[in-house]
């Protein structure tokens, strides 16, 4: 049922972004390729906004599912609204994903399709679209296996890897830990996936590789792996999809009440800078200037008071000014700056001029004003 449920809700949402078809000439195929193309919500009003990229091979039946919980979880602001683009492979799988037995390299067929991903699709995409520089790519099987061979460039034209149940080739498990050893100064995302009811084969060899690869200490690789126990080869993309999205996308979600716990709560600095530095690594990593969530500031607001660090109330006010100018937000802060410093006068006027300003997320003018005459009735002001 919680199944038929979630399937529901993101056959609805991907209903409401747009889906367009795109037939691609290609020099380095020397044919044409269909495109499957998703939209975000509203791409045509917000004109100046820019999206990640999500690149899905077997496109002719991964990419309904991808886009589906890019919509969905992007609508949730669990990750940024991206364009996803899938790559029609029916009839060329085995011709696209072509390998040579002797330098286990992608030859021929392989080499063309290598090119027109790396120098043909992604230029299209950027030309034709508003795409960022933050883009991946999501392989099942071949497909899984051949998107690696981006992950062997100096600077890979990819930043995030999602593999599920990848034929491995001969040595790709070396060579694949080997390159994941590297320190870069780029983060790497990378995520890996089997089933209880996998592939023989692919199982032994994916388990092996989650074992050398989680050993790995690289503080510029994330990874993320999975093995589900109650699918198969084909029924486990279904599942691994949005938690391979929760995983590249871990930074860029609303503070949770595990990272309020484990991570604010116990901070022996300011919380304040926590968020700072959050919103800065979503910046650095996705390209993406994100405002402030009110729900971050609720959660960093409830921290200074848990902890009693009330002076950090004063910086998270002007943050909260900026981020959400003409709102009660910035002056509520602030506001308990002075009432827990020993200001009672001061935190009585700003609680009484913001009644001019705009409520949000619960943040009331009524709740102002109440707090304006407890002051008031308090301190005899």
């Amino acid at each position: 049922m919680k199944f038929f449920v979630l399937s529901a809700l993101l056959c609805f949402n991907l209903t409401l972004a747009q889906t367009v078809y795109e037939s691609m000439e290609s020099e380095s195929l020397g044919t044409t390729r269909q495109l499957k193309i998703q939209l975000p919500r509203n791409y045509e009003e917000n004109s100046e906004k820019y999206y990640p990229l999500v690149v899905v091979f077997d496109g002719d039946y991964l990419f309904e599912v991808v886009g589906g919980n890019v919509d969905y979880y992007s609508y949730w602001e669990d990750m940024p609204e991206a364009i996803v683009v899938g790559v029609t492979q029916d009839d060329s799988r085995s011709e696209d994903c072509y390998i040579s037995q002797e330098d286990n390299l992608p030859s021929k067929t392989g080499a063309q399709f290598y090119d027109f991903i790396e120098n043909e699709l992604l230029a299209f995409m950027s030309e034709n679209y508003r795409t960022l520089n933050f883009r991946v790519a999501i392989g099942h099987g071949k497909t899984a296996n051949f998107i690696n061979y981006f992950l062997f460039n100096n600077r890979p034209v990819f930043n995030a890897f999602v593999a599920l149940s990848p034929s491995l080739t001969s040595s790709m498990e070396e060579n694949l830990v080997s390159r994941l050893s590297l320190e870069t100064d780029y983060k790497t995302f990378y995520y890996l996936s089997t089933a209880a009811l996998d592939i023989k084969r692919n199982k032994k060899q994916i388990t092996a590789l989650n074992n050398k690869v989680s050993a790995l200490e690289n503080a510029n690789l994330l990874y993320g792996f999975d093995s589900f126990e109650d699918a198969n080869h084909y029924s486990l993309a279904a599942q691994s999809i949005p938690k391979a999205l929760e995983t590249i996308f871990l930074v860029f979600q609303p503070i949770s009440k595990t990272e309020y716990k484990e991570h604010i709560l116990t901070l022996e600095t300011s919380p304040v800078d926590y968020l700072i530095e959050k919103y800065a690594t979503i910046e650095t990593l996705f390209g993406i200037e994100k405002q402030i969530l009110v729900n971050d500031f609720r959660a960093i607001a409830a921290a200074i008071k848990k902890t009693k660090q009330f002076k950090y109330y004063e910086e998270l006010g002007k943050i909260a000014r900026k981020q959400h100018p003409n709102t009660v937000l910035g002056s509520f802060y602030l506001a308990r700056y002075y009432e827990e410093t020993g200001k009672p006068k001061k935190a009585m006027n700003i609680y009484r001029s913001a009644y001019t300003l705009e409520e949000i997320g619960g943040y009331t003018k009524d709740d102002m004003l109440e707090r304006a005459d407890q002051i008031k009735q308090e301190f005899g002001l």
